[in-house]
């Protein structure tokens, strides 16, 4: 499928070689992330963020003006007229007179299909819901990628809220579009995939394992990907009470781990990963960060300007 022009909804819409694609134009993007190229003059990208962001809203940005564009930046509801009643379809209106895309971010599952069938300018899902995070997989995948050369073939562990947590259901997704050995879901029985991931796992023939204990299966992986447990995803507060903290990464769990085993974060973190392993060789996650730079850099070069 051509990119230009193309909504960004879920990471399931792209294929394996999709996605290479857009790795490939990310690692010529890695030359610009501090210095910036003009390819985008001209071009206005709309960020609309409907709950609270730091990395995916200011890595947007930063990208968009890297690339020589320039950004219409909405934080809150606030100071706009969705505070006087204005409906989330006519703020796509306006918005999509106003720019040629839209980066939306929404409580609602659902929200940023909605506003992709409204608009004719393309339609990037920041986050809706618990349901995808589409961007946010790519750049977790870039960087597995782009340290290993693969991320066919590997053992990969998927940590901690499985149930509500969009950036960990598209990780998975994303993950299996490039069939991994074994795709390891290691959570409290609270929180385990929805049934319609489990499904898809086997639609897709992953060899898929749904486990309760990290120390049974952390000596198996070449990545590990770690969520924390999201508070404002619950919608009963004693459910969250009871399974929060049920993780920590530490030094002494990592004892016996593959040498270069990698371990990721979408971030922010709480306290599911240990301060005392940022020093190690095996943390990932701030570097995962800032490849969101180019990935997203890529990703806003093909849809606006093509192939």
């Amino acid at each position: 499928m051509m990119f230009k022009g193309r909504d960004v909804i879920s990471i399931l819409d792209f294929t394996s070689e999709d996605l290479m694609k857009i790795f490939r134009v990310a690692s010529e993007m890695e030359a610009y992330v501090k210095t910036g190229v003009d390819l985008l003059r001209d071009r206005i990208l709309a960020l609309l963020f409907f709950e609270p962001s730091t990395r995916t809203m200011f890595s947007f940005q930063t990208a968009m003006y890297r690339l020589g564009g320039k950004c219409l930046v909405f934080s809150g509801v606030e100071r706009t007229s969705i505070a006087k009643g204005e409906t989330l379809g006519d703020t796509i209106r306006m918005m999509d007179g106003y720019a040629n895309a839209i980066v939306i971010r929404h409580k609602i599952e659902g929200a940023a299909k909605y506003a992709a069938e409204i608009a004719e300018a393309p339609v990037i899902n920041a986050g809706d819901g618990s349901h995808h995070h589409p961007t946010q997989a790519m750049l977790d995948l870039y960087t597995i990628w782009k340290a290993r050369g693969r991320i066919g073939g590997l053992k990969i562990g998927v940590l901690g809220d499985l149930k509500y947590g969009r950036a960990s259901t598209s990780f998975i997704f994303g993950a299996s579009l490039f069939k991994p050995e074994t795709l390891y879901l290691i959570s409290p029985p609270e929180l385990q995939v929805k049934p319609e991931v489990r499904d898809k796992l086997g639609e897709m023939n992953i060899n898929y394992v749904e486990t309760t204990d990290l120390t049974n299966v952390i000596k198996e992986l070449d990545v590990l990907y770690v969520t924390r447990i999201q508070k404002e995803r619950f919608p009963d507060l004693a459910e969250y009470e009871r399974v929060k903290g049920s993780y920590q990464i530490n030094r002494s769990l990592l004892t016996g781990v593959k040498d270069d085993l990698m371990i990721l974060h979408p971030l922010p973190r709480v306290d599911e990963i240990s301060p005392e392993v940022d020093e190690t060789r095996y943390a990932y996650y701030f570097e995962e960060a800032r490849n969101a730079i180019p990935v997203r850099m890529a990703l806003l070069k093909l849809i606006l300007l093509g192939d």
